[in-house]
């Protein structure tokens, strides 16, 4: 276990947070000091036990006075029990002093982001300089397993040791002390390989290539050669390589394809394919695609890891091209800003790699909500919400209470900004405020789960806004996010953006003309046209907001376009190549399906059901839904079984028996479920849930959705049947679409794919 990030904890002087206004005295001495061990690396999501002694100070500890273990609230570690001796994450205490120990654990009464808490109090007697309390994590000696790690690798779990001294409530944060274990991969279970999604030819590319543990943290241990099959000749590819990366992960650079078509890779070791990099679409054309993920935070606000290893993961180990850190601004010090437009700067390379400095507008959804705020440049003047976790107010005259405040301070400096609306703890609210110069996106997938809702609402109010979808991963892990076993219900999403080079004024201008669209995490090519019978007027921005735009005079169109048009028709035309096979596509109008599109039809279905669920309970912080399900064949036998974004592999989610399927689950927004391949078309379907029923008889599960509606926020049950066989990867179409004569049409595509992503295109606005 020696395998260690080149990162460590994070620097606790960077760290938004604070504590009591007045302590007991200023020499260190009267607090005492702790020490931890051992501190040597530990695999995510094994057992471990760890010792904790804290030396009582020169004040002595007194009667009904203790001590506090603080972690940060973003972990899925085992939480501490005191109460059964052979369960996992059994916690024990004891002193050499009079008196006894009361152990307290609870999951909120820390101050963000410290808000898991260990308190041992001391109890009926008191302690003096010099003696010790032992607090032994993961005690085995009545039979515990030990403390489970967290399912993510961290450069060092952080142990806040907090002392009240004097019994007075006030707890202080022991000076000069941070102790921390350093969380690692474990052994790979999956291999991935990473292609953009468009290319021209003869325009160089990169292929990455890592190893996953069973948590999806790329992984140090894995050693293959690989051999790799292209599907057409690539230029610096090598036949073979001997994959024994430093560092987690290997970017293979500088490559490219001198002609058009579509390339996947296949890798290969001992003669068995192991992943598929691609599809990586090689035409000619004005744009390339260019993926980021720009919404993720850290260990210096309310995350995890340093911004450091953060920038890294992003470059190196999720191969994006674009990214930017949104810390909570509240919790944002001058240190940590200054520390952070210094490392945007540094990792910030033209054409290869584009970083912005911003940050996360944090004000509560009655005054706005969470938005992203992104600067073309570094050195520019952070507008926090509030100065909530600050102790240095020295820039609280700069604080925008309101997205109103904040939109008024960014025009009234001519700010060069772009910002999205954000739906994570506090859900953006669209109907407070908007600036149309500004504002250019909602984001409608992160790790919080999907929220069309944050779009389709701000149709009705003449919105013209584009598609993002982001992580807010909080784990270090941008552009490969993994919810773990925690709050989060989904795996994080991507932005690909449409232009022409990957350098800061090139992705701006993408946002600004909305030419992007989101997935849920996977790389697919999406190329949406609309073209018209007579040119109309295409705006280079919203002329709602700015009249004076620039137009041009077109009869095409793309994704976030805005364009006038008397025309009363318009040709929409659509190619999709993705990495799995394609289960439908949607063609919308605003909030209305106009027609869903598949690669098959009825005369092609086969044995295989597929069962789904989704939503969530409703807007804010509390929408996961749990459900607690069974499907049931009666009649019948399932021959094979798979799930479709089970994303915790420790969820009971599993067949049982030859006719039955069970779960626990979490979804937020998104969707799971299951596929299974029955013997026959005999017998009924029967699932029960906590959440409502939904009864078929097999032989009439079609093409079509079967439904049940659950409550809550688009909360349902879906059932229908698909192909046995796996489906086809490509789509081409095109079709008439009749527009309204009235307001915005707002001409979008959703995509599904039989491994259960999704991706949304940015409307493309027409209107007469």
């Amino acid at each position: 276990m020696k395998q260690q990030s080149p990162y460590g904890a994070v620097p606790r002087n960077l760290v938004g947070d604070n504590g009591p206004s007045v302590v007991p005295g200023h020499d260190p001495s009267i607090f005492g000091y702790a020490t931890l061990s051992p501190v040597d690396p530990v695999e995510a999501r094994s057992f471990h036990t760890s010792t904790l002694t804290y030396t009582v100070g020169k004040l002595g500890l007194d009667d009904t006075g203790g001590i506090r273990v603080n972690w940060r609230m973003v972990s899925d570690a085992g939480r501490p029990q005191m109460g059964d001796p052979t369960a996992e994450n059994y916690v024990t205490a004891s002193s050499n002093g009079e008196g006894q120990l009361v152990l307290e654990f609870s999951k909120l009464v820390g101050q963000r982001p410290w808000n898991e808490s260990l308190t041992i109090y001391q109890r009926g007697g008191y302690l003096k300089e010099g003696q010790v309390i032992t607090i032994v994590f993961g005690d085995t000696s009545g039979g515990s397993p030990g403390m489970l790690a967290q399912t993510f690798a961290e450069g060092g779990r952080d142990f806040r040791i907090t002392a009240d001294v004097q019994a007075t409530g006030n707890f202080v944060e022991l000076p000069d002390t941070q102790l921390s274990i350093p969380i690692v991969a474990g052994p790979p279970v999956s291999w991935h390989a990473v292609l953009p999604s468009l290319r021209r030819p003869s325009e160089h590319f990169h292929l990455g290539l890592k190893a996953e543990d069973k948590w999806g943290n790329p992984t140090p241990q894995a050693r293959a050669k690989l051999t790799f099959r292209p599907t057409l000749p690539v230029e610096g590819l090598p036949a073979d390589l001997d994959y024994a990366p430093q560092d987690r992960a290997m970017t293979l650079d500088n490559l490219r394809v001198l002609e058009p078509g579509v390339l996947r890779i296949g890798i290969e070791i001992d003669g068995m394919q192991v992943a598929e990099a691609g599809p990586l679409v090689v035409k000619a054309g004005d744009v390339a695609g260019f993926w980021g993920d720009l919404h993720g935070q850290t260990g210096e606000t309310v995350g995890t890891n340093t911004i450091e290893s953060y920038l890294d993961f992003a470059r190196n180990k999720a191969f994006l091209d674009v990214t930017s850190h949104q810390a909570n601004d509240f919790q944002v010090t001058s240190q940590f800003w200054k520390h952070l437009n210094t490392l945007t700067a540094q990792f910030d390379e033209p054409g290869r790699f584009t970083v912005f400095p911003g940050y996360e507008w944090s004000g509560n959804t009655a005054v706005g909500g969470d938005h992203n705020v992104f600067f073309r440049n570094e050195g520019r003047t952070i507008r926090r919400c509030s100065h909530a976790l600050m102790e240095d107010r020295s820039e609280i005259d700069t604080d925008a209470h309101t997205l109103t405040d904040l939109y008024k301070a960014f025009r009234d400096t001519g700010e060069d900004v772009v910002m999205y609306a954000h739906v994570g703890g506090r859900y953006a609210n669209i109907h407070y405020d908007h600036d149309a110069n500004i504002e250019t996106a909602v984001e409608m997938h992160s790790a919080w789960g999907s929220f069309e809702w944050v779009l389709t609402d701000g149709f009705e109010l003449g919105r013209r806004v584009g598609v993002v979808c982001n992580s807010d991963g909080h784990k270090g892990r941008p552009g490969a996010s993994y919810p773990g076993d925690s709050i989060f219900g989904a795996y994080g999403g991507l932005t690909c953006f449409l232009t022409d080079r990957n350098d800061r004024d090139h992705i701006f201008e993408a946002q600004r003309r909305r030419h992007h669209y989101g997935t849920t995490g996977c790389r697919m090519h999406i190329d949406l046209g609309l073209t018209l019978p007579e040119p109309g007027t295409l705006f280079e921005r919203n002329p709602d907001a700015a009249p004076d735009t620039p137009t041009v005079q077109s009869n095409t169109a793309i994704m976030g376009d805005i364009v006038q048009t008397t025309a009363k028709t318009a040709e929409l035309s659509l190619n999709v190549c993705a990495h799995a096979g394609i289960e439908r596509i949607e063609v919308r109008n605003g909030t209305r399906v106009l027609e869903t599109f598949r690669p098959y039809s009825t005369d092609d279905l086969g044995n295989r059901i597929r069962v789904l669920w989704s939503g969530a309970e409703y807007r804010g912080r509390g929408r996961n839904t749990n459900w607690v399900g069974r499907a049931q064949f009666n009649g019948n036998t399932i021959k094979d079984f798979a799930t479709i974004n089970k994303w915790n592999p420790d969820q009971l989610f599993e067949l049982r028996g030859s006719d039955t399927v069970i779960w626990k689950a979490v979804t937020t927004g998104n969707f799971m479920g299951f596929d299974v391949w029955i013997s026959g078309d005999k017998g009924t379907l029967e699932i029960k849930t906590n959440l409502g029923a939904l009864d078929l008889k097999v032989e009439d599960i079609g093409l079509e959705d079967t439904t049940f509606n659950a409550g809550g926020l688009n909360r349902q049950i879906r059932a229908f049947r698909l192909p046995a066989k796996p489906l086809s990867r490509e789509m081409t179409l095109t079709r008439t679409i009749d527009l309204d004569a009235k307001g915005d049409n707002q001409i979008w595509i959703c995509v599904t794919t039989e491994d259960g992503y999704q991706a949304w295109t940015s409307p493309t606005y027409l209107f007469s």
